[in-house]
């Protein structure tokens, strides 16, 4: 009876794999489904942290692909295409490659032939995740990506898709909203999505500018950094990005949320009013932006007197060309060629703890109800 029942069994038909997911089934998800059902990974959920971006190196072709990619997006600069294009194909990017590319070089980590942005968005992506693992273990994935350059929002969102996220939360690393960072980050991520036959549900991170936890750990760096120095600065410096002063005009509330920074920053240091003033950088193009101007203003400081001077970046979350060669490097030339003679650049937050925990603490609101 025994070797009759074996011989009239029927063969399991072996389960087919996923051509998206491909040997990742999913624990128990296919109890019930036909026996040639494609393999389907455990449901996860994606926690995607996007940057600016970077180029790939700070060669000329490398530095032109990655500048035409920024500045052909309409949010950056939003001129008819008509007027915009020619101009940027057949004057700026001809030169600008080299100039942008010499200042790279200069900040550049040679050890890992990568941009400090990357290095270190890559250091913030690993201690996130340790983050987020030490309270959700492996159902959440958290990742990276840049809306320039690489590694591109799309790859990473199809990775999150191929691995079982069935939600993500997208967080662009910017505390304060603009249309220029945000919201183009955003604009990519939405793109991305059209690509997917199965679509995840999706959450976005609203500005974190005001966020306790956030100001806390701006305040701990400038203490630190003060803290460090036997003769204190007299000005402490807020300088955020710029944009044109007419995206303002238009609705853009990024001006409103830098201000709120820096009073927050102030309060919570316990400094009198004035002791932080608020500048804005990285000029660019003929129309006039928010002022006052960082370059400017560091050298009206000095020629009114200020010998010592502190300038912080509160609306970069890790050091970059805008940071590292802009500020350390042509801001401090500026302070000290009109008479300025102790400029400290306070860091980024980066991978500091505070801000890791901060940060952590942005997404573990956000995941509320998904986990």
């Amino acid at each position: 009876m025994k070797d009759e029942a074996m011989l009239d069994a029927k063969p399991v038909p072996t389960m087919a794999k996923c051509p998206v997911h491909m040997d990742q089934p999913g624990t128990g998800r296919l109890a019930h489904a036909e026996a040639d059902h494609p393999a389907v990974p455990q449901a996860k959920i994606g926690v995607l942290v996007a940057n600016l971006g970077t180029p790939d190196n700070y060669d000329y072709w490398s530095m032109r692909r990655y500048l035409n990619e920024f500045l052909s997006d309409k949010r950056v600069v939003d001129y008819p295409a008509w007027l915009w294009q020619p101009l940027l194909q057949l004057v700026i990017l001809t030169k600008r490659p080299f100039t942008s590319g010499a200042n790279y070089k200069s900040i550049w980590n040679m050890d890992k032939n990568e941009s400090p942005l990357l290095t270190i968005t890559k250091d913030q992506t690993a201690k996130i995740a340790e983050a987020v693992a030490e309270k959700y273990g492996d159902n959440v994935m958290v990742d990276f990506c840049m809306r320039y350059g690489n590694p591109s929002t799309p790859s990473k969102v199809d990775e999150m898709v191929k691995a079982g996220c069935e939600k993500i939360l997208f967080f662009p690393l910017y505390p304060h909203y603009a249309g220029a960072t945000s919201a183009t980050a955003c604009d990519q991520f939405f793109r991305a999505l059209m690509t997917q036959k199965w679509q995840p549900a999706v959450r976005t991170v609203a500005p974190y500018f005001e966020h306790p936890s956030y100001i806390k750990a701006l305040a701990a760096s400038v203490q630190r950094a003060y803290d460090a120095m036997e003769e204190k600065p007299e000005v402490l410096v807020a300088s955020y990005h710029g944009m044109p002063k007419r995206y303002l005009m238009e609705g853009d509330p990024y001006h409103c949320q830098c201000q709120k920074t820096t009073r927050l920053l102030r309060e919570e240091l316990g400094w009198p009013e004035g002791s932080i003033q608020t500048t804005f950088q990285s000029v660019f193009g003929p129309e006039g932006w928010l002022r006052p101007y960082t370059v400017d203003h560091v050298a009206d400081l000095a020629k009114q007197g200020v010998k010592r001077l502190a300038v912080i970046a509160p609306a970069f979350s890790a050091d970059c060309i805008e940071t590292l060669e802009e500020i350390n490097e042509e801001i401090c030339e500026s302070f000290e060629e009109a008479g300025g003679e102790h400029f400290t650049y306070i860091p980024c937050l980066n991978d500091d703890a505070m801000h890791i925990a901060a940060l952590a603490e942005v997404i573990d609101e956000n995941l509320s109800g998904w986990s």
